[in-house]
């Protein structure tokens, strides 16, 4: 593979890390069966499916996604962790420069993953020609792939790079010309790609969704500063692509909401597309199911390194949004999508007064291992789980680990060794707001049980697309078209469809763009999607906790000053993006 892709893009520095395509990487079950040219297929594919996990890893991408959205926010825990150079605080107050490592990291990411898809692409071609009808459909989902990933560039820097053998130099597409030439990428395979296999590789509904994305979010694309003008071509295109994939009848929403993120995901029938990960590669991590929890808190009883990382909470202002739409009633009581209570204290442990680490030692109920699971979805005051003695093990008991109010064990703050982890909604960067235990978090995924270190090995695959997304796109464009009805169907259908337990969300009597806006909010929380959602329905530029900006010119990110001067020798080859 040549190198002059890279070296254009970001410099010499990520060349030992693309070098060629690392084919140790495996790829699963449902990829390609057989030997010979089979094995040299899986081979090319896999580097470029299992960089999703790297470009997608919290403190890149779905960092970029989640921090500077009005849904989390990672202050400097305690003024001990979490400042990584101001890398977040930047990001979450829309005060990014062209050397923040979030940026650039992820900019690294996405584009040696295009890299990879583009490798593969020059191993197949041939293959493909030669008649191998294998080599033609990894093809295809390599194709899509890239496409897929040319829309995050353009969606988060404006950009998409056009290229056709690691020989030239990337063409630079932004706007309309951009959208052209994803769409006419993603519509080359959509008749010809598989329709069949799972989740964990790209068929025919993957590239409808894509579809539906691009013209969903086009408007912005095209004028990423001003005021979108969703056309109804753009808009009818969505509800084309949409309809499609709800009328194959090969999805079906997940009756509990918190099964789309746990062990064995991979075969649940609302998954679209999802980043394989069954206990298989090191890679395979539980970063989105820990980012979010306390460090104190041990979510797998059985590995004592299996902690959260006090990373980033929800803002006040997202929570409000929850009690907002249901007044006095608590939210936990309103939307299953809400919260999941998995641990029942016993009632006589549930008063706390007068209680703390430091006089409770027989404050505790049992719990076998493998019948422990944290609660999920918002988490909220005080968290009970395993407690660890002053050896670093486990207190136990006969019927297994004893399960305690956390202590709190991080940080310097006044609550370290004396008082318990105790959520509460403020949470800023003042010294007050940025402690440890500060800020509601979000427990979306499982901690794996297959995984040997609660860790690594995880079997929870990332969900990338599932079914609710396509209902609440196709919803957009209706609602976008004066279709209100039709809109205010598909969104009560998303709504109502977690019937598995109380409380099931009751079906809206109406709907506008804010409503729709809200119930994206509910439906999708911490998946990636809020920061474009934000622009698209005009609200990127509000005050929120820590954030004042108003900027337009915000909407995108800096392209990375280091590959800027990488492609120097190109002359105007990367232009900075306006307001950096």
């Amino acid at each position: 593979m040549k190198n002059k892709f890279i070296i254009a893009l970001f410099g010499i520095s990520l060349l030992s890390f693309v070098g060629c395509t690392d084919l140790e990487e495996e790829i699963l079950d449902e990829s390609l069966e057989g030997s010979g040219q089979a094995e040299v297929i899986s081979g090319a594919i896999a580097p470029a499916y299992g960089q999703i996990s790297w470009t997608w890893r919290h403190t890149n991408y779905y960092g970029l996604q989640l921090i500077p959205a009005d849904e989390a926010i990672l202050p400097y825990r305690g003024g001990t962790d979490w400042y990584d150079g101001g890398k977040f605080l930047e990001a979450h107050s829309h005060e990014i420069s062209a050397a923040n490592d979030l940026v650039s990291s992820s900019w690294n990411e996405v584009t040696v993953n295009i890299s990879r898809a583009l490798s593969a692409i020059e191993v197949l071609t041939p293959l493909a020609e030669e008649g191998n009808t294998e080599a033609e459909g990894a093809l295809y989902e390599m194709k899509a792939l890239r496409a897929y990933l040319n829309m995050l560039m353009l969606d988060s820097w404006g950009i998409a790079f056009k290229k056709e053998s690691s020989d030239e130099l990337s063409e630079i597409l932004r706007a309309q010309e951009a959208i052209d030439y994803i769409e006419s990428e993603l519509l080359s395979v959509v008749d010809l790609i598989n329709t069949t296999k799972g989740p964990g590789r790209i068929n025919q509904a993957t590239v409808w969704g894509f579809l539906a994305r691009l013209n969903l979010n086009a408007a912005v694309y095209r004028d990423p500063y001003g005021t979108p003008d969703f056309t109804a071509q753009d808009m009818a295109n969505v509800i084309t692509y949409t309809d499609n994939i709800i009328n194959s009848g090969a999805y079906s929403f997940s009756p509990e909401y918190f099964d789309l993120f746990n062990d064995e995901n991979h075969d649940n029938p609302e998954l679209i597309f999802a980043l394989d990960q069954r206990g298989v590669l090191n890679r395979e991590h539980s970063r989105w199911a820990y980012w979010s929890l306390a460090g104190s808190w041990f979510p797998r009883p059985e590995f004592p390194s299996a902690d959260g990382t006090d990373g980033p909470a929800i803002t006040p202002d997202f929570y409000q949004t929850w009690v907002d739409a249901y007044g006095d009633v608590d939210p936990a009581e309103a939307d299953a999508r809400f919260y999941q209570e998995n641990q029942i204290i016993p009632e006589a442990l549930q008063d706390l007064i007068g209680f703390s680490p430091l006089n409770d030692e027989d404050h505790y109920y049992c719990m076998a291992a493998e019948d422990y699971e944290i609660n999920r979805g918002i988490i909220r005051g005080v968290i009970w789980g395993p407690r660890k003695d002053d050896n670093g093990s486990f207190y136990t008991c006969d019927e297994g680990y004893r399960i305690y109010p956390v202590k709190q064990t991080k940080g310097n703050g006044p609550d370290k060794d004396v008082g318990y982890v105790n959520h509460e909604l403020q949470v800023d960067f003042t010294n007050e707001g940025r402690l440890h235990s500060k800020g509601y978090r979000v427990s979306k995924y499982q901690f794996s049980h297959t995984s040997p270190n609660g860790n690594n090995y995880s079997s929870v695959d990332l969900v990338m697309m599932r079914y609710a997304e396509i209902f609440l796109m196709r919803a957009e464009a209706k609602l976008r078209t004066g279709d209100n009805t039709g809109a205010l169907s598909d969104v009560n259908t998303v709504r109502t469809s977690r019937t598995a337990r109380e409380p099931i969300p009751a079906a809206l009597t109406a709907i506008d763009l804010e409503i729709l806006y809200r119930e994206r909010g509910f439906e999708l929380y911490w998946e990636g999607f809020r920061r474009g959602d934000q622009i698209r329905f005009g609200h990127y530029e509000d005050s929120w906790t820590e954030k004042t900006d108003s900027n337009p010119l915000h909407r995108l990110f800096p392209i990375p000053q280091n590959a800027i001067d990488g492609a120097s020798n190109v002359e105007s080859y990367l232009i900075q993006n306006e307001g950096y």
